[in-house]
C-alpha cells in the first residue's frame, strides 16, 4: 500500500482542490477525462477504435450486463472474468477477502438488481480511494487517533487500505453473529461508525436499551437506501445532530455529505450525466475520472436520485442531493383510473409511512399488477389501520386505483440489503412502463 499515495490525495481533496464555480470544477473534469481517454484507447480493447478526438457523447454506454458479457475486453489489466470471478467467490465462501489478482483487488458488487456484478480495483486506485474517503469522513477538527469501525457484506483489501497509525480501522463482517459484533463495538468504541442503515437501526437499538455504550463523533449511513423513518430513529437513539451517508457502490465513491448532511456528488472524480425521470428525479449516467484497472465509462447506474432544489449552505460548487431515493427497478407500477401504468416512486411510499403510527420497521412489496404486500413490526390492528389510511391517501393523491394490501409478518434477511420498497412483480412487460 502506497501510504504517500494516500496522503497525496487526501491533502489535494480535503485542501487543494478548490473550485470558484462550475466553469473551473467541469475545465477540471475534461482535463481528466482527456487524459482517461488516451489511457483507455491504448489499453482497453472495448475503447481502441475510440477517435483521439472524441467526446463524453463520442463514448459508448454501459450497464452491469453489458459491462459483464464484455469484462475481458474492458479491464486493462491482465486477467478475466472467469479468474475475477473464482477468486471473488472463493474469498465469499471462507470469509477471507485478502486474496489478490494481477496486483488488484477483486470483488462481487452487492447491488439489489440480482445481477452479479465484480470489481477490480489497482493499488494505486485503492489508495487513492482510501485517501479521498478520509478526507470526506474524517471530521475537521481531528484528523489523528480515528477508530473507524466498517461493518460490510464482504471485507476486501480496498477497505483495508483505510488502516495506518493515524487512523485505526476495524472491519465488522455482516454474516457475523449480531452479538459477537455488538460486544466488539462496544469493545473496539469507534469515533466514526460505518454500517448500513438496517444495521445501524440494531446499533441504535441496542444504545436505547443500555445494551451498549457508544460516543462516534460521526456515523455514516452506508450500502442501503436510508428511509427517514429509520434516520430519525437512529439520530435520536444515538443522539446525533446530522447522520451521514456515504454514497459508494461498485461503480465508484459517488456521493457524500457535507456538514450540513446535504449529499453532493463526489465531481471531482467522476462525471455524473443525468437521465431524467421527471423534474428533480433522474438516473446517474456514470464515468469515472480515476479509475483505469476497470473503467466505468457512461455506465447507467439503475438508481433514482433526486437533486436538491435551493443551494447548499456549505457553499460548494458540487452538485447538491436532496436524498438517494432507491433502484429504479423498485418504482411501484400501479394503474390509473384508466388502466395506465402510474410509476410511484419508492421515495413517495417512505415518506408517506412517516406519518403512519405504531410500528418501528416496514417493508412494502408490489406483488402483483394491484396487489402490495406490507410487512410491519410490531404489528397491530391499529398499525395496519393507520398504514392503510396514510397509503390510501397516497394513491388519491397520485390518481392510482387503490391495490389490494395483504398485511405479513415482518422478516428480516441478514445479510442482504435492505429494501423498504421493492416491486418483486415483473409482469406484464412492467419494465417498459418506465
Amino acid at each position: 500500500m502506497g501510504k504517500p499515495r494516500i496522503v497525496a490525495e487526501f491533502a489535494a481533496t480535503r485542501w487543494l482542490r478548490r473550485w470558484r464555480d462550475r466553469d473551473a470544477l467541469e475545465a477540471h473534469q475534461l482535463r481528466l477525462l482527456r487524459r482517461q481517454i488516451r489511457f483507455w484507447r491504448r489499453h482497453s480493447r472495448r475503447f481502441a477504435d475510440v477517435p483521439a478526438d472524441a467526446g463524453l457523447a463520442d463514448l459508448p454506454t454501459m450497464d452491469k450486463a453489458s459491462m459483464m458479457a464484455g469484462f475481458d475486453d474492458l479491464v486493462t489489466v491482465p486477467l478475466t472474468r472467469a479468474q475475477a470471478e473464482e477468486l471473488a467467490l472463493s474469498g465469499e465462501r471462507s470469509r477471507d477477502f485478502t486474496g489478490d489478482l494481477a496486483g488488484c483487488s477483486v470483488g462481487l458488487s452487492s447491488g439489489t438488481t440480482g445481477h452479479r456484478g465484480l470489481f477490480v480495483v489497482s493499488p494505486a486506485e485503492r489508495d487513492a480511494w482510501a485517501g479521498t474517503v478520509l478526507a470526506r469522513t474524517l471530521p475537521p477538527h481531528r484528523l489523528w487517533g480515528h477508530r473507524i469501525a466498517l461493518f460490510l457484506r464482504a471485507d476486501n483489501t480496498l477497505y483495508e487500505s483505510v488502516g495506518s497509525r493515524a487512523v485505526t480501522f476495524s472491519y465488522f463482517d455482516l454474516y457475523a453473529p449480531e452479538a459477537e459484533n455488538l460486544a466488539r463495538l462496544g469493545a473496539f468504541a469507534p469515533t466514526i461508525l460505518v454500517a448500513p442503515p438496517s444495521m445501524l437501526r440494531r446499533i441504535a437499538d441496542a444504545v436505547a436499551r443500555g445494551d451498549l455504550t457508544l460516543a462516534p463523533e460521526r456515523v455514516y449511513a452506508v450500502a442501503e437506501v436510508l428511509d427517514p423513518r429509520d434516520a430519525a430513529h437512529i439520530r435520536a437513539a444515538m443522539n446525533l445532530p446530522v447522520l451521514h451517508q456515504l454514497y459508494q457502490c461498485t461503480e465508484g465513491f459517488l456521493a457524500h455529505t457535507c456538514a450540513h448532511g446535504v449529499l453532493h456528488l463526489n465531481e471531482d472524480h467522476v462525471i455524473i450525466e443525468r437521465e431524467p425521470l421527471d423534474e428533480r428525479r433522474f438516473v446517474p449516467v456514470v464515468t469515472d475520472l480515476r479509475r483505469r484497472a476497470q473503467p466505468i465509462v457512461r455506465y447507467r447506474l439503475g438508481d433514482v436520485l433526486v437533486a436538491r432544489e435551493t443551494p447548499c449552505l456549505c457553499g460548494s460548487v458540487l452538485s447538491a442531493l436532496e436524498r438517494i431515493e432507491g433502484r429504479e427497478d423498485d418504482t411501484l407500477l400501479l394503474p390509473s383510473a384508466d388502466g395506465t401504468p402510474t410509476p410511484v416512486f419508492a421515495d413517495l411510499v417512505s415518506r408517506a409511512l412517516v406519518h403512519a403510527d405504531g410500528f418501528e420497521e416496514y417493508r412494502v412489496r408490489q406483488v402483483g399488477r394491484e396487489a402490495l404486500d406490507v410487512e410491519i413490526s410490531p404489528y397491530s390492528a391499529q398499525a395496519e389501520a393507520s398504514v392503510r389510511t396514510e397509503l390510501a391517501t397516497l394513491w388519491r393523491q397520485l390518481g392510482v386505483r387503490p391495490p389490494a394490501t395483504a398485511f405479513l409478518p415482518y422478516r428480516s434477511v441478514v445479510g442482504t440489503k435492505l429494501r423498504r420498497v421493492e416491486r418483486a412483480w415483473r409482469g406484464d412487460d412492467a419494465d417498459a412502463a418506465l
